[in-house]
């Protein structure tokens, strides 16, 4: 399958699974609407897809989500196969991403640094 088709294969999955997240359609209780899911890398052969999830909550409950969500991988995959037309579809894996909050945390420290080297200028003139 081409590059192309993959990426937009992936973006359908991160769409459709988004949405089942956001409607409560998982009833796992692990499992709630501020998990998002950041992108769906699908392998060439269509066996496999991983499923990059995040939250800007703790850790341990973003952990504990991917728990819940890997629980129901099934479901999801049943769900969605009967609404996409594709000849085999992918076994979900997800998996915890933290990238987003790290990012978020680094432009924090960077600001305060940037303030701080503001406030020292001021001084010394």
């Amino acid at each position: 399958m081409g590059q192309y088709r993959l990426e937009r294969l992936g973006e359908q999955l991160r769409e459709e699974i988004s949405s089942m997240i956001l409607t409560h359609q998982i009833k796992d209780p692990r499992v709630n609407e501020f998990i998002s899911v950041n992108r769906v890398e699908v392998a060439g052969d269509l066996a496999y897809a991983k499923v990059y999830v995040s939250s800007f909550m703790d850790d341990n409950s973003v952990r504990r989500a991917v728990r819940g969500l890997q629980s129901a991988a099934g479901f999801i995959q049943c769900v969605i196969a009967k609404k996409l037309t594709i000849y085999k579809f992918p076994k979900l894996t997800f998996i915890a991403d933290f990238s987003m909050k790290e990012g978020f945390k680094m432009v924090q420290t960077l600001n305060a640094l940037e303030k701080q080297d503001g406030q020292a200028q001021e001084k010394t003139e």
